[in-house]
């Protein structure tokens, strides 16, 4: 025998009364080892070594068995009791039992309302399995840390974890890492034994949500025959869930809460929840739009969004309902991002004030990869929002002519939220108390932890995926039964007549009263507040209505301002060891911030940050790699070699600067796109650029940018600054990373809703940057940024352009060539410009001139047909581009160029031809085509088979 238990065998801790704080530090070692004393962990180690541990109490129970056998021959004294073997046999079954309830109960609790599926036999649920018999009913036990008397008969003990954790709610969280967040559910589950506490007068009110969350869908269900609406049939129990949330949150401090959430349902929210007057909606269902119908395209009913003033306990509470596509779960973390830009305006570090609320569907939770790469966001620095709230409407079902067989490979919609130690609260709809009871706890759980919580409001859905459809085709077992289930509320309202809580006819008036006031078409949710004074409500009332196609804005900055910044951006802390080659790129930048050398394009984008920041202008810079910068280029944040420790330049220019952060995202392009697209769209006042490492990696959030980026402003009328970054270029590496895809930006454009710029030199994208910001009107813009380009000997400016310069949408000739002798004009943008410009002077063409066109959208009209007019000898104007003929810009621009192009001049195409792929994957041929393509454009040697005549 082992000299730790010979240890544990001489103490004293076999007695009967200290049985029970034996089992329970042994529970507590199961669950978190280091959360006991060392002495007690090094003696459960040495079981666990010499046992198998099938068991959770295997170990403990077959060394008390052991050692309480040795001390038969040694009767204990009256006033210690010594713990018998059968004893301490029986009283280890029992805390076993207790735990196997807390781990697997929710297996076999009464979630499901409609019965369809046989639960699952649970083993380790049976006492038998754990070798207690029926005559170990009535004996009493040790309760351990069950939250009950300290001894309780069997019998007792397991029809009280049977209405724990076998009742209405089902509770994962003994997979939590964390004993105290653990032993906190723990103690609110069974100190509450799963009920809410409610007042007669509680339950009235449950009832009336109830009833108005009913009668508005039986009301549109007449009204407006066969017209999608999304019903929440039977999930009713949502808007009491809802209600529930916003009022226990204002209660407990919090001033704002943000709700992101699909079409299913959303009209019941709207209406019943944030107060929107029934009428607009009719007007909606009756095609009826408002004064600006020409300004903005729309969009359907049950993709708007809302804001709100709610009363509490504890204060107003502004509730916001974000718009949202029909791509389902795509909204989460463009709400997350929207929340985090509020938690900043308030100084709202954890998460007190601001709460994130995103309601899901079933299907969509577990199938939609942007649910994981939320969840994976959580928890992260410049991600976290302090916890959100998830809800998921569960109809079991996913979708009509799904089997829910193949939704999903995981027993629960929610396991994946498990994968960042999130509880999981399963709640029967058809019981409204646990549903509120469940609510309590999850708000709760969140506001203590500041952790994601789930709860999984398990329902069904009475009709169809849209009210036109026919689910019995399908399913017809499920429809079955629904249509022979009473409805949530008929089965609240029974409950509260039989307990003398109601009275039938007062039951009656409730439904009569509602459908009285919504054919009124007057608010019928908790009263609203109007007109309120909320100091932090973003302030967007500049960014609409402003010219900003033509209309400028000055991005100049005197030269001392420049001189002074470099010098605050090359301070490093004292002894902090900067890497060689950063050394040298610090000593060169210092150079060029006194004018000694041309400045390039890590040091111009660092001083447009720079200058931002000195006027008071925050700036949120996130990506992979975007604090170093892909191509070890902006270095905005550097490391000391000897300690590790970061340090970012930006953050120290001085006392009353904006501030500024760069973050080094999660692999996530949809995830995080959506957050700062969110975060722009909450903070009109900061410039927030994402960056993508490559750009094609935008590829991996195109939903965000067809549903969100382009075409928020025309169908919500939202504004938004955001700015992509997208490293662009075609250099010989493959068809992967090179092409950010420009045709795809351009094909979205219209209707102003963004630009399309690719600036070509340090200067450009320092004017670029400030004019993005200091402009009033907020529009998304996309940039094409280099990858070779950022240290070409070329790609350089003068300081003096950052000094008197402005953002340039077409840069004319910049050589010396004389205009009457040119005969073909370049039109190119981006990259190939520098190839063409080397090749050219390499052969001292002297009538051929370039121009580059830096915005692709919105066209720049009249600088372009000035820098023409420049030449007007010039026959053909020849559109160059490196890109295949059917990608890059040729396609969306050709006709501008026909249209604004003398009638005596002929365009052509030159280029890569038409490809499937954005680039060859052969560097020897990718040389060959380049130089072919910059060979014809400067000898105007056309390949007919690319070329019509425009």
């Amino acid at each position: 025998m082992s000299a730790r238990i010979e240890l544990f065998r001489s103490s004293t801790a076999l007695y009967g009364g200290n049985a029970a704080f034996i089992e329970d530090l042994y529970e507590r070692y199961l669950q978190d080892p280091e959360a006991i004393p060392a002495a007690w962990r090094g003696h459960f180690d040495a079981m666990h070594q010499e046992a198998a541990n099938e068991v959770p109490h295997g170990p403990v129970r077959e060394n008390f068995l052991r050692l309480a056998q040795e001390r038969r021959s040694r009767p204990a004294s009256r006033a210690t009791g010594s713990l018998e073997p059968v004893a301490a046999e029986k009283q280890t079954a029992v805390l076993r039992l207790i735990n196997a309830y807390r781990y697997r109960g929710h297996q076999v609790a009464d979630l499901d309302p409609l019965a369809l599926r046989e639960k699952p036999q649970v083993l380790d649920l049976d006492p038998a399995y754990h070798d207690l018999r029926l005559e170990d009913l009535d004996q009493v036990f040790h309760t351990g840390s069950l939250q009950a008397p300290n001894r309780m008969a069997l019998r007792e003990i397991v029809a009280l974890v049977q209405q724990i954790y076998c009742g209405s709610v089902g509770s994962e969280y003994m997979h939590i890492i964390s004993t105290e967040q653990k032993r906190w559910i723990q103690k609110r589950l069974e100190g509450y034994r799963g009920q809410p506490e409610l007042t007669g007068a509680d339950r009235r009110w449950l009832l009336a949500l109830l009833s108005a969350a009913e009668g508005l869908e039986q009301y549109l269900h007449y009204r407006y025959v066969g017209q999608k609406r999304f019903s929440l049939e039977g999930g009713e129990a949502l808007i009491p869930l809802i209600d529930e949330l916003i009022q226990r949150a204002g209660r407990q401090g919090q001033k704002e809460i943000v709700i992101g959430m699909a079409h299913r349902g959303r009209l019941n929210v709207l209406t019943n929840i944030l107060g929107k007057p029934p009428q607009e909606m009719f007007d909606e269902f009756e095609g009826r739009v408002g004064m600006n119908w020409r300004a903005l395209s729309g969009d359907v009913k049950y993709h708007m969004g809302f804001g709100t003033d709610i009363d509490t306990p504890g204060g107003v509470v502004h509730v916001v309902l974000g718009f949202n596509p029909s791509h389902l779960e795509i909204i989460d973390p463009v709400i997350e991002g929207s929340v985090r830009a509020r938690q900043r305006r308030r100084l709202d570090r954890s998460g007190d004030l601001v709460l994130p609320v995103l309601i899901h569907g079933d299907a969509a939770f577990a199938g939609q990869g942007v649910v994981a790469e939320t969840l994976q966001l959580s928890q992260t620095r410049g991600y976290s929002t302090g916890g959100t709230v998830h809800v998921v409407v569960n109809n079991q079902i996913g979708f009509t002519t799904s089997n829910p067989l193949d939704t999903r490979s995981t027993f629960y919609c929610t396991d994946v939220a498990k994968m960042v130690q999130a509880p999981v609260f399963h709640v029967n709809g058809d019981d409204p108390e646990a549903v509120i009871f469940v609510t309590r706890l999850a708000l709760d759980y969140r506001n203590q932890f500041h952790k994601d919580v789930i709860i999984d409001l398990v329902c069904y859905r009475r009709l169809g995926h849209n009210e036109a459809d026919e689910p019995s085709v399908t399913q017809p077992m499920m429809y079955g039964k629904i249509r022979s289930h009473p409805t949530v509320r008929a089965r609240y309202a029974e409950r509260l007549i039989e307990s003398d809580e109601l009275t039938k006819a007062a039951g009656e008036r409730m439904v009569e009263d509602y459908r009285r006031s919504i054919e009124q078409g007057v608010v019928v949710a908790r009263p609203v507040l109007c007109g309120l004074d909320n100091p932090y409500k973003a302030d967007w009332r500049d960014c609409h209505g402003n010219d900003w196609e033509t209309g400028e804005v000055s991005t100049r900055v005197d030269p001392e301002t420049l001189r002074a910044l470099t010098e605050q951006m090359l301070r490093v802390p004292e002894g902090f060891e900067l890497h060689p080659r950063v050394e040298k790129i610090w000593r060169e930048r210092r150079n060029m911030g006194h004018g000694e050398q041309l400045v390039n394009w890590g040091h111009a984008e660092n001083l447009a940050y720079a200058t931002l920041l000195d006027a008071g202008i925050p700036v949120r810079l996130s990506g992979q790699d975007s604090g170093r910068g892909t191509f070890f280029h902006r270095h905005a944040v550097i490391h000391d070699q000897a300690t590790g420790r970061s340090y970012t330049p930006l953050q120290h220019l001085g006392a009353h600067q904006g501030a500024f952060v760069a973050i080094d995202s999660i692999l996530s392009e949809e995830a995080v796109l959506a957050f700062e697209y969110g975060y722009a769209t909450a903070e009109p006042n900061t410039l927030t650029l994402w960056e993508a490492q490559f750009g094609d990696f935008a590829n991996g959030a195109q939903v965000v940018i067809d549903q969100f980026i382009t075409s928020a402003g025309t169908k919500w009328g939202l504004c938004c600054g955001l700015v992509m970054l997208l490293p662009h270029g075609l250099e010989g590496q493959g068809a992967e990373h090179s092409s950010a895809r420009i045709e795809r930006f351009l094909q979205l454009s219209a209707e102003r809703n963004i630009r399309v710029c690719v600036p070509t030199t340090p200067a450009q994208i320092f004017h670029l940057l400030r004019r993005q910001t200091l402009c009033k009107e907020r529009r998304p813009l996309i940039v094409m940024t280099p990858k070779s380009l950022l240290r070409h000997r070329l790609a350089v400016s003068n300081l003096d352009e950052l000094v008197e310069g402005r953002f340039q949408p077409v840069i004319g000739e910049c050589d010396p060539v004389a205009p009457d002798g040119v005969e073909r004009i370049i039109v190119c943008s981006g990259r190939v410009f520098y190839d063409l410009l080397e090749a050219r002077r390499t052969r001292a063409l002297t009538n051929v001139a370039i121009v580059r066109i830096e915005q692709l959208y919105p066209f720049p009209k009249a600088a372009f047909t000035t820098a023409l007019a420049q030449f007007p000898a010039a026959t053909e104007v020849i559109w160059c581009q490196e890109e295949a003929q059917n990608q890059g810009a040729w396609d969306q621009i050709k006709h501008r160029l026909h249209h604004l192009t003398p009638a005596e001049q002929r365009v052509y195409y030159v280029g890569r031809p038409a490809s499937a792929a954005p680039a060859v994957g052969h560097r020897a041929v990718h040389v060959e085509q380049q130089e072919r393509l910059v060979d014809e454009a400067l000898t105007g040697r056309i390949n007919p088979s690319m070329n019509r005549r425009i």
